[in-house]
């Protein structure tokens, strides 16, 4: 009999039990991968739109909300004319209910700026004009509020007609609700107020250039700041929360699975303290006795891991096409983070095997005469 099968056995001792602590493991590894995931995914998304839109700076006062704090429209004025400046996009978005959305992303654009040119039509067309009463919807938006071309929708107290659906290049664009800024700034009575300015600099602007760029930029808009756009949502405040919530709430669940394991090994140890003796009587040592004890423990957690990842891959993909969420996210589940998980759940089984361990190595061989 070899050395794993003696490990396997004593995880099929109990395989009810065995199952339970699986169940527990499981759990707190399927949070850690959909929760990172979506997290990670957010931020990428993010990022993918800013680019698809060809914004190099944004300027914004993003705090610890989901939407820039506004500011006056005119702080745009104070710097379209500053070196390597190429263009600007005066923005007012919000996150809000739509219909039957609970929430969804409705960005207003500056009519005219660059940051309609992105858009790629795929059927209907833009709107004439910024004072026409339209709007376009991304793709994924379009589908979760079932709108067709020539549909009325309703933005807070004003109906508007749906006359595009485009490709915005990104799960933030195709989710959202994209309409002309002085349109949704009467609607919203935020006249002459605007929350993001997005920035294309000039093709032959360097890296160093850009930053002291945006340094000129937020000393002249004191009421918003100016971050190169890959780092841009990373440094907002509520994003930072995102991700610490995420880990910090996969950690609970790890936890309890900590608990399970080390359970599962002190009752595997207490039931088999005969065996164990018998053990150390024929010759094995107490070092094997231990490492024995940490392979089921380590089994037991790589087996939690694997059936984690796949319950977590699963989970996100169904939360990702539930209509309350759909366009909103675009999880990130990449070979890293599934083999991270895999090896905090390995991890986890090791140290819940230890003290187990230890205690399996206190015991005497004479102990096997008893009983």
């Amino acid at each position: 009999m070899t050395f794993l099968t003696i490990v396997v056995r004593g995880l099929m001792r109990r395989p009810v039990r065995t199952g339970l602590t699986l169940v527990g493991i499981s759990i707190g590894i399927a949070a850690v991968v959909a929760l990172v995931g979506v997290s990670r995914g957010f931020e990428a998304s993010w990022e993918r739109g800013l680019k698809s839109r060809g914004t190099d700076i944004v300027v914004s006062n993003l705090g610890s909300a989901l939407t820039p704090k506004p500011f006056n429209a005119s702080a745009r004025d104070r710097i379209a004319h500053l070196p390597h400046v190429a263009a600007t996009c005066s923005i007012l978005v919000e996150f809000m209910s739509v219909e039957d959305a609970p929430m969804m992303m409705v960005s207003s654009r500056e009519w005219g700026s660059f940051g309609w040119k992105s858009l790629k039509l795929i059927s209907g067309r833009m709107p004439e004009d910024a004072a026409e009463p339209a709007v376009v919807l991304g793709q994924s938006a379009a589908e979760v509020l079932k709108k067709k071309i020539g549909a009325p929708i309703q933005i807070e107290t004003k109906e508007l007609t749906v006359v595009g659906i485009v490709d915005g290049g990104g799960a933030m664009e195709n989710g959202s609700a994209i309409l002309s800024l002085s349109l949704f700034q009467e609607i919203t009575d935020n006249e002459g107020k605007i929350n993001v300015i997005d920035i294309s600099v000039t093709p032959s602007t360097t890296e160093e250039e850009a930053k002291r760029l945006c340094d000129e930029i937020s000393k002249l808009i004191p009421e918003a700041r100016a971050m190169v756009a890959s780092e841009h949502v990373r440094s907002s405040q509520g994003y930072r929360i995102i991700p610490a919530m995420s880990w910090g709430t996969s950690l609970l669940a790890v936890l309890a699975g900590v608990l399970g394991v080390m359970n599962t090994m002190l009752m595997t140890v207490f039931e088999r303290k005969q065996e164990i003796c018998v053990l150390l009587a024929i010759g094995w040592k107490r070092a094997r006795i231990v490492r024995m004890v940490l392979w089921e423990s380590a089994l037991l957690g790589l087996l939690g891991g694997v059936v984690g990842v796949l319950i977590g891959a699963v989970g996100v993909e169904v939360l990702e096409r539930t209509p309350s969420f759909r366009g909103l996210l675009e999880p990130e589940l990449s070979l890293a983070l599934m083999a991270i998980s895999v090896a905090i759940a390995v991890g986890v089984g090791v140290i819940s095997g230890l003290y187990p361990a230890w205690r399996s190595s206190r015991l005497t061989p004479s102990l096997a005469l008893q009983g």
